[in-house]
């Protein structure tokens, strides 16, 4: 069966095919904006857009497919973040590009095939803009700022079913960027030292210097990159609107054609049952994670235990599900490297001696990849296939070569890494130390401080089992 994706424009299942003669599959995804740290509901996204690349290899071909991830390195926050740390922004965008790249590759993530950066693409924005004010589709401000006129484009609202009496009230709240008016956004903001300090470039004919908005720069770099229309472009359910909607009604005004044939919106991630928050004390990046000691790979299986089409409520208790998932895993495949005398290295990249390229032992995981990018129910069927399997098998000594290049191959559909961090993260230095002193304190019968260290630990993840003559440590359960 081909590959099956929901389509958010048309509200169907479609499939995903190259339109170009060429042969190669051009997709987009949104990237990060790099200010901070990213969360583990932005790496939600970034996981399923890379298992879907990853899929879109295995079906067309290396060298058959083009994945462009953005960097959003100057807008609001940037700025914003430059001017609270009185750093340039250029040096608070590579720092935070560097952690973003450093987490990707603990995640076990593709890097993508080009990853420009906003800021290295303002001239191509330009141009875009001063089409889109000549064919009448932007008008300059009298501060001179540039708008999109929404009235321009008939189709505006197609993606998001955003109805036009809606439109009037939700486009100022959901856009944060200045406006003459509630059914414009911008695509270039005249420059403010008070806001922007040094942070301009020079804008389109007859606008003043500044900067681009938000939406512009990923149709620029889209463009620029992958050409007038590609076959997909993806990303998060909260950028649908108003982010997609403004990239399709300025690329396909300014290009004349179809920007994309195909959108797809991973949906929110919760944490607990509800919404993430710093002030809820259920904000996590992976740092956060790894320093509770739990390894990169199971947050990347948890991240996938729920479809990416449906809200996904993560849990430390779904890490601790995940690592054992993965011991299992790490398991089988260390029993079919035994038979086929095989290394961890050469596990990743196994093929059969004979060069058959045989699928139809995990025929149905890799179907509901296929079918939706169903990846609770690919596992479902890998695990019922791994509880049934029997290694006692000495009469068919061949069928282990099959087997453990079909799991080879779904390891890399997924993209675990089964023989990274087999062990456990050390426990932190920190929580060590509460627990030493809370350890010191239950010792001088100081129950009432011990309990409170406990409580302490407990918030810090971890859960502290005592012992006659000492205690254990172990990422606490919820």
């Amino acid at each position: 069966m081909p590959i099956r994706l929901h389509d958010s424009l048309t509200r169907s299942l479609r499939e995903l095919k190259p339109a170009q003669p060429d042969g190669v599959f051009r997709f987009y995804n949104c990237g990060p904006t790099v200010y901070a740290a990213a969360h583990i509901g932005n790496f939600r996204t970034f996981i399923i857009n890379d298992v879907l690349r990853r899929l879109l290899e295995l079906e067309f071909g290396l060298g058959k497919v083009k994945h462009v991830r953005n960097l959003t390195d100057v807008d609001d926050r940037t700025i914003g973040q430059a001017k609270a740390e009185q750093r340039p922004l250029a040096e608070i965008t590579k720092k935070w590009t560097a952690h973003f790249h450093a987490d990707c590759t603990a995640l076990n993530c593709l890097p993508p095939h080009a990853e420009p950066t906003a800021t290295g693409y303002i001239k191509e924005q330009v141009s875009m803009i001063e089409v889109l004010i000549e064919q009448g589709n932007a008008y300059r401000a009298a501060d001179g700022s540039v708008y999109f006129k929404v009235s321009s484009f008939a189709d505006y609202g197609k993606l998001s079913r955003v109805k036009e009496r809606e439109l009037q009230a939700t486009d100022t709240v959901a856009d944060s960027d200045h406006k003459d008016s509630v059914s414009g956004f911008a695509l270039w903001k005249a420059h403010k030292p008070a806001e922007d300090g040094d942070v301009k470039w020079p804008g389109p004919r007859g606008a003043a210097e500044g900067r681009p908005g938000w939406h512009i720069e990923c149709s620029a770099m889209s463009k620029a990159i992958l050409g007038d229309t590609i076959d997909l472009h993806t990303g998060g359910v909260d950028l649908l609107f108003p982010h997609h909607e403004n990239e399709i009604a300025q690329s396909q005004c300014c290009n004349g054609t179809t920007f994309a044939n195909h959108w797809y919106h991973s949906e929110h991630l919760l944490v607990d049952g509800t919404t993430m928050s710093k002030s809820k004390g259920n904000y996590y990046t992976l740092g956060d994670l790894t320093a509770k000691g739990y390894s990169a790979m199971a947050v990347r299986y948890a991240l996938l235990m729920g479809h990416p089409r449906k809200q996904l409520n993560f849990t430390l208790d779904s890490l601790h599900a995940a690592e054992s998932a993965l011991e299992r895993l790490r398991k089988i495949a260390q029993q079919f490297m035994a038979k086929c005398a095989c290394t961890e290295t050469e596990f990743s990249t196994y093929k059969h001696p004979s060069g058959i390229d045989d699928w139809s032992i995990f025929g149905l995981s890799y179907d509901a990849l296929r079918d939706d990018l169903n990846t609770p129910m690919a596992l479902g069927w890998l695990f019922e296939w791994a509880n049934k399997f029997d290694f006692s098998d000495q009469d068919k000594p061949y069928r282990y070569e099959f087997e453990i290049a079909a799991l080879s191959r779904l390891m890399f559909a997924f993209g675990f890494d089964l023989f990274v961090q087999t062990e456990k993260a050390q426990t932190p230095a920190a929580i060590t130390a509460l627990a030493d002193k809370r350890w010191a304190a239950k010792q001088a019968k100081d129950f009432a401080g011990a309990d409170a260290l406990r409580k302490e630990l407990a918030a810090a993840g971890w859960s502290m089992l005592d012992g006659k003559d000492g205690y254990t440590l172990e990422p606490r359960k919820r």
